[in-house]
């Protein structure tokens, strides 16, 4: 159990990568993440992508919730399982930047799960990157889209059970990093040695990717 666990019941604010952070009342603590209610939202956050955790003065009081979206055991709980029990539940999760990918997990691998979404299809997304998880209320379906829409469309690549092994299958194919936050992300697969993805961009021009840095994967359209 983490050092966190004297901070249950109190309201904290917790800073990550990219200047984001999230505030609320801590309800739980596990063994690689922590869970934060906001008075509306159980957000699930893994610690090792959290740079600073404090009281927060300033915060409103908030009540306790009686009950968790993603009900574990304090002494198992652990982000593995919390992906685990959020399969197809509609969710919010943010990886590179403050951009929320709403969608649900639909498998969970070694170092990376694969989640669907209605704007990007299927991703695969590095479980060492991800910011947080939100579940959505019972009530809620992303972009008010009728949930039959939502059913997986799954992609026709196989799962290998690393992100480097799935990355390697798409080779030849238009592929995007990281949202396409960076237009250099965004182009065909050529090459991946020694950690390094080789990519050819909409002007042909060639750019190297730092695989240990890549937050998210999807093509284009489910291939």
């Amino acid at each position: 159990m983490n050092n966190f666990k004297v901070f249950i019941g109190k309201n904290i604010c917790v800073a990550l990568p990219g200047l984001l952070q999230q505030s609320g009342v801590l309800i739980d603590t596990g063994s690689d993440l922590i869970v934060l209610f906001n008075g509306k939202d159980f957000i699930y956050i893994p610690i090792s992508n959290i740079h600073l955790l404090y009281i927060d003065e300033d915060l409103e009081p908030i009540d306790s919730p009686t009950q968790k979206p993603l009900e574990i055991d304090s002494d198992s709980l652990s982000l593995r399982k919390i992906l685990t029990n959020s399969k197809g539940i509609f969710s919010e999760i943010v990886v590179a930047k403050k951009q929320s990918i709403h969608g649900y997990v639909t498998n969970i691998m070694n170092d990376y799960f694969v989640f669907y979404s209605p704007v990007y299809n299927t991703m695969y997304i590095s479980l060492q990157h991800l910011k947080w998880l939100i579940p959505y209320r019972n009530d809620q379906v992303p972009y008010s889209l009728d949930r039959t829409i939502l059913a997986n469309y799954p992609s026709t690549l196989s799962l290998a059970r690393s992100l480097d092994e799935q990355i390697k299958k798409m080779f030849g194919k238009m592929i995007i990093f990281d949202l396409g936050e960076n237009t250099r992300k965004v182009g065909q697969l050529l090459s991946f040695k020694n950690n390094i993805l080789e990519l050819v961009t909409a002007r042909q021009e060639v750019t190297y990717v730092n695989a240990k840095h890549v937050k998210a994967v999807h093509l284009p359209r489910n291939d």
